[in-house]
């Protein structure tokens, strides 16, 4: 086949777009080949653009007179392609291929389409062929699917549920959608800048002073700024006098920046959707961290509204009490003013957040005004009544004067701490509406880290500049002037001609250490600072309201919280969470009544700090997991800083109010364990997950190190039991003696054409270790595709486990079929048998009366399930149909007939139903269902009659002695049975008790059997003869020549040599039979050495026979042999 280049057989010579993908319609014949060969242009390519455009997503070229099947190919959908990849195939007529780098192949280059999850809001998923397309032969005569060539010109794969919901997002593409400067910026600025650096940090530069006041800031900065450097690493993978002023803005500044240095790193370790704090905090530590703090960080962001309404509403009541205009009493004005000023906050955030953000814009102006108004004020010459109130501009003594320490008394450098680090908080404010940012994983750290670095910048410019320039105790009196030769004790207030030392004898009213109002009497413009604290506790109320239902709509989706998914569902174009808004609104309405915040808000205070120590330790976890999908492209934060920052957050929590603390610990405690308790089914790729991982490697390559000791043996099963609810009894036993101790691994073989196999294998893997998950069976799942099931098994055998963790016990069902059965099948049977003895492990076969496998009656269940789901449908459809009819006119004359029509239908389906249950009753045997769960019940008072014949290394011993530690099985005594000799059985059974008392196993009995080498009765051994008769060769009974050759046509079949040979073992079998209906018919189970075949000697027939015989109308029987290696040891 030849393909035609040339550039005159193209729709364009020049392409319209840079792409690498081409899909050409191409005539496959004689004359192309020919006109192919007369071709000696350079290949030119037609470039397919996955663009937004439909028409330019798939550019066909074709050769000169199929501009028809051009024109069918767009009109009607059709194309070549399969529904799994485009392919080729030879039927002379149109084929069209995917050109990549110029050439015809279904390999695809990267594309960001592919890596994308389904339901991006950033674009749809495309799904790239799978490794079976491009490593299987391509089909051949493929039959044209319509419609497939949409899904690669859509840029998708997905099911048309995904789509829709794919286009319900595109819908929504009007959604607004800020940048890092409206929408994190600002927001954090407003919410950092708060009443504190009005009415309060001038308080706090008294008591600290400005040296240790900025260190308190700082330290306050630099644990929040650490969070945000750690969010942004996950997003994409108080107050102080004298010089401890600065020492303490600087303690903040610590704390903020060191949650900032967080928050960014989390916030650039990925695509970041809505809701903040919360979103980065669970996807980073997973549902059960996230969770219990995404709950009560949306509550301490509701009651926040209320702690700054009611601060706003306190600043209007001062104002009302300086004018006389009172309404009723301070309290109930506050409760007011608060109310009406909630209700106005929350019809601004309703309205929409274009005209919340508008709203932010508008009071960040006014504080930014009220700041300058202050510096600005600092440099007019005071007059004599601001200079008798402390204010004398900037002097150099006034600095030297304030820079240490003076606390009054019952305050300290901790206590001035806890005060100011809430001024602080609110670095949060642009993460928590991240699913309304435009690109959060650059918008958070930078928006976030400028925001602290501006802040911080304000807090200590206005802490240096407010403690050069006013001293901290003054009376207010224009006449307390100093007087000429007075000495002043270095006074600065009395160098500049004033005096105030009455104010170490009585309170004053003014000064730094006095007066909160400071910022006012500074600033050129007094009510401009009014209108700034204003401007402050509103934009964080408003910020918080906007957070909390944000966070709390976030939380919802996630259905951590089955009881909330009434809050999860968000409404418009921003799909804004109204049902959280008019929560949180009755939150914060029912604190503003209460009117008296002091006692919760450190408790909001220390819930902020646990959220910002989970996101510093999200980050420091999320390093030391080392997961390849933590690449943050936030690279400025360091995993030991963000545990400090985590460290530090949690002693500012104690330091700030010891109480609060402990109940913001117990409160998360609680819920932690609650989301533990409830295991959300979701899988978000934690870091937990991660350092799990890392922990269970690191274990069991530290396990490798270790030598095997037989004080440490425990049995480490492969169970054959196929899919693991097609033969639970099987399981059930063998988790019994392996559960919290050992490992067990279900194991299922699949047989048959290897494609179709793995196809089946890798479909159901999944499934069914949920199933083991769901039935809280400690067991792995492993399947192999092999040509034969001994091939299989011994695949298994030889590669199961890890290190250490490997199995050595291999765990089968006993061959119930056997006699009816394939050849092969009880070749391999027994086969894998050897293979396991070959393989130094042990064997155990478990034999129950009705059998393991329960496979049709799953079957059975599924159809009536079906069943039954349909007439459920069938009687919703109908009752619908009842209540569309009317109740009058010519609908209610024919509404009691229509009842009757329809109700046939059900009873149809209801007699349909009980007609296959009958069909069935051979399939859905009860006695069966049974069988299957004997060993899920508690097994009552009995015994476990262990037959321990033969010397295995002890784990014929050790299987039952660990079920009695079981507590089904805790009730059942061990009765031990061993051969001995008729004289001298007394010395025998004292002798087996002391190994026993040695090796610390407790038992009821012990009983020494000396007759096992007796024959058995004439009718036990006729029941034997019979069993192995359609497989004895009887060769003795032909001539020479005729068992020769039955020998080669029958290799299988007993030989009456073996039989001869082994015919005393055979008899054991037999006679040991006779001895277990004896002594063990009543047991729970019975326990018995299991005889060995030697290779080459016993045919399978055989063996199969024996183990028969040996079994036959007991209690469930474990035959079990050890790999002849100590398991038991009565050394210490």
């Amino acid at each position: 086949m030849s393909l035609n280049n040339s550039s005159n057989v193209f729709l364009d010579s020049v392409p319209s777009n840079t792409s690498r993908f081409q899909v050409n319609v191409i005539n496959e014949n004689h004359e192309s080949s020919a006109a192919v060969a007369d071709n000696t242009d350079p290949p030119h390519y037609e470039e397919t653009s996955f663009g937004d455009e439909a028409q330019n997503r798939f550019r066909i070229s074709f050769r000169p007179g199929n501009q028809e099947h051009y024109d069918n190919f767009l009109q009607h959908g059709e194309s070549a392609k399969t529904d799994a990849s485009f392919h080729a195939y030879d039927s002379h007529t149109n084929t069209y291929y995917l050109q990549t780098f110029g050439r015809n192949t279904v390999d695809a280059v990267p594309k960001i389409e592919y890596y994308r999850n389904t339901g991006s809001i950033s674009g749809p998923k495309v799904s790239r062929p799978s490794l079976l397309e491009i490593h299987e032969q391509l089909a051949k005569n493929v039959a044209v699917a319509p419609g497939s060539a949409d899904r690669v010109a859509n840029r998708d794969g997905m099911p048309r549920g995904e789509q829709a919901e794919n286009e319900g997002e595109e819908e929504k593409d009007g959604a607004v959608k800020f940048g890092w400067v409206k929408g994190v910026l600002v927001r954090c600025m407003l919410n950092i800048w708060g009443v504190m650096l009005f009415i309060r940090l001038s308080w706090i530069v008294g008591e600290a002073g400005i040296g240790l006041g900025v260190i308190i800031i700082g330290l306050a900065v630099t644990v929040t700024g650490i969070t945000g450097l750690s969010t942004s690493a996950i997003a994409t993978n108080g107050y102080v006098r004298g010089g401890l002023g600065v020492l303490i803005i600087l303690l903040s500044t610590m704390v903020t920046s060191i949650t900032g240095l967080s928050t960014s790193a989390i916030a650039t370790n990925g695509f970041v959707r809505g809701g903040g704090a919360y979103y980065l905090i669970s996807r980073s530590l997973g549902p059960e961290f996230g969770g219990s703090i995404g709950l009560i960080f949306a509550f301490a962001n509701a009651v926040a509204v209320a702690m700054y309404v009611v601060g706003f509403a306190e600043t209007v009541v001062d104002l009302l009490k300086e004018s006389d205009s009172m309404m009723v009493d301070p309290t109930n004005d506050i409760r007011i003013i608060g109310s009406i000023t909630v209700v106005i906050l929350l019809g601004i955030s309703v309205a929409g957040m274009e005209w919340e953000a508008k709203a932010q814009v508008i009071l960040l102006i006014i504080l930014l005004i009220a700041i300058a108004n202050f510096f600005i004020g600092t440099v007019i010459p005071s007059n004599s009544e601001k200079k008798s109130r402390g204010f004398f501009n900037y002097q150099a003594s006034i600095f030297a004067e304030n820079f240490g320490p003076s606390f009054t008394k019952g305050e300290g450098f901790f206590s001035v701490f806890a005060i100011f680090f809430p001024a602080a908080t609110g670095i949060l404010a642009g993460a928590n509406i991240s699913g309304d940012l435009e690109d959060p994983q650059d918008a958070i750290p930078r928006g976030t880290m400028l925001a602290i670095f501006i802040t911080t910048v304000a807090y200590l410019g206005v802490a240096i500049c407010v403690g050069a320039c006013v001293v901290r105790d003054a009376t207010g009196n224009m006449n307390d002037t100093s007087i000429s030769g007075m000495n002043c004790n270095g006074s600065a207030a009395c160098g500049l001609g004033y005096d105030f030392s009455r104010c170490r004898h009585e309170p004053c009213q003014y000064g730094l250490m006095n007066n909160f109002q400071v910022m006012s009497m500074v600033s050129g413009f007094g009510p401009l600072i009014t209108a700034g604290i204003f401007s402050a506790t509103l934009s964080s109320a408003l910020a918080s309201l906007v957070s909390a239902p944000k966070v709390f709509q976030a939380l919802c989706k996630d259905n951590i919280y089955k009881a909330l998914q009434f809050f999860a569902k968000g409404y418009g174009k921003n799909n804004e969470p109204l049902r959280g808004y008019m929560l949180t609104f009755v939150i914060a309405m029912a604190f503003i009544l209460i009117a008296e915040l002091n006692t919760i808000a450190p408790i909001i205070s220390n819930f902020f700090l646990a959220s910002y120590a989970l996101i510093n330790f999200s980050c420091f976890h999320a390093s030391y997991a080392k997961s390849p999908g933590w690449r943050p492209a936030y690279g400025i934060y360091n995993m030991w800083v963000s545990l400090f920052g985590a460290v530090l957050c949690c002693a500012v929590m104690f330091v700030i109010n010891w109480w609060a603390a402990v109940i913001t610990y117990v409160i998360e405690f609680f819920l932690y364990i609650y989301v533990t308790y409830k295991k959300p089914d979701v899988n978000w790729g934690s870091s937990t997950q991660a350092l799990s991982y890392v922990s269970a490697l690191d274990n069991a390559l530290e396990l490798t190190t270790v030598e095997d000791h037989v004080k440490n043996f425990r049995p480490q099963c492969i169970v054959l039991t196929g899919g693991p609810m097609t033969r639970p009894a099987l399981l059930d036993i063998t988790y019994a003696f392996t559960k919290n101790s050992g490992l067990c691994i279900c194991c299922e073989v699949f047989v048959g054409p290897r494609k179709l196999c793995v196809k089946e294998m890798n479909s159901g893997m999944a499934k069914k270790q949920a199933w083991l998950i769901k039935n809280k069976i400690k067991a792995f799942y492993a399947a192999v595709a092999a040509d034969c099931f001994r091939d299989g098994v011994r695949s298994l055998l030889q590669a199961s486990g890890l290190g250490r963790m490997k199995p050595n016990t291999l765990v089968i069902g006993y061959k119930r079929n056997w006699r009816k059965g394939p050849l092969t099948e009880i070749e391999n049977y027994v086969g894998i048998i050897h293979d396991a003895f070959d393989f130094e492990i042990g064997v155990v076969i478990v034999r129950i009366g009705q059998g393991f496998d329960i496979s049709q009656v799953l079957q059975v269940q599924d159809e009536l399930e079906k069943l039954e789901q349909e007439r459920l449908a069938l009687e919703a459809t109908l009752k619908d149909n009842e209540c569309e009819e009317g109740s009058g006119g010519i609908r209610g004359l024919f509404k009691k007939a229509g009842k009757l029509n329809i109700t046939k239908p059900t009873l149809k389906k209801e007699s349909s139903i009980n007609t296959i249950q009958s069909m069935h009753v051979g399939e859905f045997n009860q006695k069966l269902v049974e069988a299957s769960t004997q060993f899920k019940k508690k097994q009552g008072k009995g015994t476990i009659d262990v037959w321990w014949l033969f010397d295995d290394g002890g784990l014929t011993l050790l299987i039952p002695y660990i079920l009695t530690l079981r507590k089904k099985w805790k009730d059942c005594k061990l009765r031990i049975y061993v051969g001995g000799k008729v004289n001298r059985i007394e010395e025998e059974k004292i002798a087996m008790a002391s190994l026993l008392s040695k090796f610390r196993i407790k038992f009821a009995d012990i009983h020494i059997i000396g007759d096992t080498s007796v024959k058995p009765n004439k009718e036990s051994w006729k029941v034997f003869e019979e069993m192995i008769e359609p497989y004895r060769l009887h060769e003795s009974r032909k001539d020479l020549t005729t068992a020769e050759k039955l020998k080669r046509e029958t290799p299988w079949k007993i030989t009456d040599a073996e039989l001869e040979a082994v015919k005393e073992k055979s008899y054991r079998q037999v006679r040991l039979n006779e001895l277990l209906q004896e002594h063990s018919r009543a047991a729970n189970l019975i326990v018995l050495s299991l005889p060995v075949a030697r290779k080459g000697s016993i045919s399978d027939w055989l063996y199969m026979a024996w183990l028969e015989i040996l079994t036959k109308n007991l209690p469930p029987v474990l035959l079990v042999r050890g790999n002849h290696k100590n398991v038991l040891t009565f050394y210490s």
